[in-house]
């Protein structure tokens, strides 16, 4: 399917009250988890309230069901912290969310000796082109630039060419969700199709990059800092060093063949 048609398949499934996800309830059975982590963010991320109360009628011994719907990095701290009590491991995830809060705070304190905060267009999908939401714009504003078209708290939604234009990003990451790094360079290709995308200065200064969403964006867990650490780096590469996996990004750049990868 192209990417369109995963888009138009997905909205009409949930427009029509039906789930995208079927739970294993036999393989559940046997699990016989003591603890199921679910979320009430995204029907379209993974398996929601309605898949799991289905399938909670086949376990004998009930789990705890913990509800982890965070739409900003504070709240992924509060879910951390009830993980740890839940299991508990309370003095790790209290010890981890502090070590952690420092860490951002380092990273923004760094950020803010950035001579400029650079314009940023993160895109979420590219047919139909999406802005990022939740925690996103705030991962973005701690390294050190500004997405005025992400909507910090609240969901991503369709946005039109023209506001990319006018916004007029000096660097462009394409982040879809739930993709790594090479299928996002793949969806990149799409890009080159629409009139105008070689006039965005992000095109223009190679700054266009691929990231893997699915490690570092995407999902509300430990691994936002790396994803922030990612983004100090691409946004401020004068400031700040890229430690973790080479395969975390690849900058894009136009060419007669269609993309080159560096």
């Amino acid at each position: 399917m192209t990417l369109r048609e995963i888009d138009a398949a997905v909205a009409r499934q949930i427009g029509s009250g039906k789930s995208l996800y079927e739970v294993d309830e036999r393989l559940l059975e046997q699990i016989a988890p003591t603890h199921i982590l679910t979320q009430q963010l995204c029907q379209v991320c993974a398996p929601s309230g309605n898949e799991i109360t289905q399938a909670l009628a086949a376990l004998p011994v009930k789990p705890q069901i913990l509800w982890f719907s965070p739409h900003g990095i504070e709240e992924i701290f509060d879910n951390m912290r009830e993980l740890g009590v839940a299991i508990g491991k309370s003095a790790v995830a209290e010890s981890w969310a502090a070590a952690t809060r420092a860490h951002l705070q380092r990273i923004a304190d760094a950020a803010r000796m950035a001579k400029y905060r650079p314009r940023v267009f993160c895109l979420e999908w590219v047919d139909p082109y999406y802005c990022c939401g939740h925690w996103v714009p705030e991962m973005v504003e701690m390294a050190g630039g500004e997405d005025a078209l992400g909507r910090r708290g609240k969901d991503s939604v369709r946005v039109p060419w023209a506001d990319i234009e006018k916004w007029s990003p000096e660097i462009l990451i394409i982040s879809p969700c739930g993709f790594d790094t090479e299928k996002a360079v793949a969806q990149a290709e799409q890009l080159l199709r629409q009139p105008g995308w070689s006039d965005l200065p992000a095109v223009r200064n190679d700054r266009v990059y691929a990231v893997d969403a699915n490690a570092y964006f995407a999902r509300p867990g430990p691994r936002i800092v790396d994803g922030v650490e990612l983004l100090a780096h691409l946004l401020h590469p004068e400031l700040f060093t890229w430690n973790g996996p080479p395969d975390a990004f690849i900058r894009i750049t136009p060419c007669a063949q269609g993309i080159r990868q560096a």
